[in-house]
């Protein structure tokens, strides 16, 4: 009887282990298609952009400002990668995208939608004080190998409204709950052009995981995220988050990447990346 009472203890341990595995995930502005940007252009940078990306494999990363040309290219780059995202100007291919980009060979996609931040989100429309359409793009990927299942939001909050990004913070988080009864563990990233004090950041703090804080001491890179392709000076405006559903994950890095190639930031954010148990 006692061999059977360990044999079992065994298996929950092993059991346990098997679903604790670690994954990586990343957010990251690509700055749009502007040939406005000269030397900054996409053209001159894409190709870092591809390698950064391909340095670090994300097993799932999020992007946002990417065109229609510009998420195409990722995808014939990235070979390991499919994706889903819309265009937020008429929902299919034109304006910019919030893609989620993950890796086929480890997850399979469930279903995904996209809505726009405002207060008619299941049309295209632009919401409370913003000055632009703002999108979110959600997925449930599930793991091939542990069979778990998670939610990923990706989004890009307005850059002039402050109404419009505190109710685009509880419009999401609404979203999360509406759309997860079985109370899967949840992703939230993006280019919120919102600093860590402000109300919007404060409220998702509260309601989710703010994933730099949870790292604690396992956390490298610059303080910010947004260089603004000022390549020389320090980057201090923490504009670009990633959030996990309370209780859900550990932590275990946070990173943001500040990698150059010959003295250029690929794009005008720098990724964030963090590596989490769910």
């Amino acid at each position: 009887m006692k061999n059977y009472i360990y044999l079992f203890f065994v298996l929950m341990l092993f059991g346990c282990a098997e679903q604790e595995q670690s994954q990586t995930f990343m957010t990251y502005n690509l700055r749009y298609n502007n040939p406005g940007d000269s030397i900054n252009c996409w053209e001159a940078r894409k190709a870092n952009v591809v390698d950064l990306i391909q340095k670090y494999s994300p097993d799932v990363f999020g992007t946002q400002e990417g065109l229609n040309d510009q998420i195409l290219y990722l995808d014939r780059a990235l070979t390991d990668y499919s994706y889903l995202g819309v265009g937020r100007d008429d929902g299919k291919q034109k304006g910019e995208y919030c893609a989620v980009f993950y890796r086929t060979e480890k997850y399979n996609l469930i279903k995904h939608t996209t809505f726009w931040l405002s207060e008619t989100p299941e049309e295209i429309s632009k919401g409370w004080d913003a000055a632009l359409e703002r999108i979110c793009t959600y997925l449930l990927l599930e793991n091939k190998e542990t069979k778990q299942r998670f939610y990923v939001f990706n989004t890009h909050f307005d850059h002039v409204g402050e109404l419009a990004r505190l109710n685009s913070s509880k419009l999401i988080y609404g979203k999360i709950t509406e759309h997860n009864p079985e109370n899967y563990p949840c992703v939230l990233m993006g280019d919120l052009n919102l600093t860590p004090e402000t109300s919007a950041i404060q409220y998702l703090s509260e309601v989710l995981g703010e994933t730099k804080s949870l790292a604690g001491e396992n956390c490298s890179g610059p303080e910010g995220s947004f260089n603004g392709f000022k390549h020389s000076e320090p980057v201090t405006d923490r504009i670009d988050y990633i959030f996990i559903s309370k209780g859900d994950g550990k932590v275990n890095q946070y990173r943001i990447i500040d990698d150059q190639v010959e003295e250029r930031y690929p794009s005008d954010h720098l990724p964030v990346m963090v590596e989490v148990d769910l």
